[in-house]
């Protein structure tokens, strides 16, 4: 009996020990997806006082990335199908690596064109890491979710409190904290070199789970979205919490800077902590979300909360300062959430949801990009933050519009 036993034993601790190595590289991956994305905010006194650029300027270095997002996600599928999601996921993070690498070169072209590598890179690892999620998982997809989200906001609060710390370590260079950055990318990419030979089971694994999306796929093609209701209400609330996000990682350092007095440090902290609450907040909002028939009361916290921390730091900056911060990160980490799941709850099937996550990307991210640009400009104009907070306070209006219409029941296509 024991020799019969063995095999399928082996055979079991060879499939968890691959699991668990799919699983870190997964997480590895999450958080290179958000380093070069959320480590110039807290840096952006530095860059203006060095580089001698506008707010504007260092908006659009913030606004870079955010247009590759919305601009070449939609070519992300067609490069996992002709090189292989796994390869084009290692090419990702080379490409990050290189990208952010360029921003430790003096010129300010060099600086831009790293951004915008990196920011590409970004774009194809976000619409490629979730469906390789659902292929590889699809017994746990919902939880593997949640880790990948758990891993966005992990990166995105890792980079934003530890890049000033970083800066003073080496000597007050902005330029070598921010290239510091694209060392996780190469450790990322070594943890995943073993998926690119999958092991006989799982490659058999994706041809049946391949098969049976074949032979479920509409017999009209992929569904078209663009003239459904439902569908752009899902984008235009993933566009505005993502302006939202965005911002925050872009201004909010130097809006507590010159608002409450906060020190290079504390501000940098207080992003870290607005970032970091996306961990336990997203895990809470997806568990509630696929437990409620209707996420409508989710949509008011998305919407109201980060209204409430603009409007604190507007009205009382220098008094409750670290409340307003806990806010707004909440407020954004229900919301990311939230759309995170509305992307499988409003739709009936794998060919709906891939068409509304291709299309509430592209059209959101490019919406979310004018966010840091638009911001900058307007603390250029008035060479203060009142109008600016003013304006980010109002957008809750029309994002919990979209937040409770995108949220209740039914689904895209009927």
């Amino acid at each position: 009996m024991t020799a019969v036993a063995a095999p399928p034993l082996r055979d079991r601790e060879r499939r968890g020990r691959e699991r668990a190595l799919l699983i870190a590289g997964l997480v590895l991956v999450a958080v290179n997806l958000r380093f070069a994305l959320t480590s110039v905010g807290p840096l952006i006194d530095d860059l203006r006082a060095d580089l001698g650029v506008s707010g504007t300027t260092i908006g659009l270095l913030n606004t870079a990335p955010l247009l590759m997002l919305g601009l070449v996600s939609p070519l992300a599928p067609r490069l996992a199908a002709r090189f292989g999601a796994e390869r084009v996921v290692l090419a990702c993070l080379l490409a990050i690596f290189a990208g952010v690498t360029l921003r430790l070169l003096p010129p300010i072209a060099l600086l831009f064109a790293g951004t915008l590598v990196a920011g590409c890179a970004i774009a194809i690892g976000n619409v490629i890491v979730p469906a390789i999620v659902k292929q590889r998982f699809t017994d746990r997809a919902a939880l593997m979710s949640g880790v990948h989200s758990v891993g966005l906001s992990g990166g995105a609060a890792l980079a934003a409190g530890l890049t000033v710390p970083i800066e003073h370590w080496v000597g007050g260079s902005w330029r070598v904290a921010l290239a510091l950055w694209a060392i996780p990318a190469i450790l990322a990419a070594i943890v995943w070199l073993p998926q690119l030979k999958p092991s006989p089971a799982v490659a058999a694994a994706e041809r049946a789970e391949a098969e049976s999306e074949a032979a479920a796929a509409p017999p009209h093609g992929r569904p078209n979205l663009w003239r459904d209701r439902r569908a752009w209400s899902v984008t235009l609330f993933m566009g505005l919490q993502s302006l939202i996000f965005y911002t925050n990682g872009a201004w909010l350092p130097d809006i507590l800077q010159a608002r409450a007095g906060a020190t290079d440090s504390t501000a940098g902290a207080l992003l870290a902590l607005t970032m970091g609450m996306g961990i336990p907040v997203g895990f809470l909002t997806a568990a509630l979300a696929s437990k409620l028939d209707d996420q409508r009361p989710l949509a008011f916290v998305a919407a109201l909360f980060p209204a409430a921390g603009w409007l604190g730091l507007l009205l009382a900056p220098d008094t409750l300062t670290f409340l307003w911060a806990l806010l707004l990160g909440i407020g954004a980490g229900v919301g990311f959430a939230l759309v995170m799941a509305l992307f499988l709850l409003r739709a009936r099937d794998v060919a709906h949801t891939s068409a509304l996550s291709g299309m509430a990307q592209s059209v959101g991210y490019t919406l979310a990009a004018l966010g840091p640009l638009l911001i900058g400009a307007l603390h250029d104009v008035t060479g203060g933050w009142a109008l600016p907070l003013a304006l980010l306070s109002t957008l809750a209006v029309p994002e919990l519009i979209m937040a409770l219409r995108a949220a209740a029941p039914g689904y895209v296509g009927e």
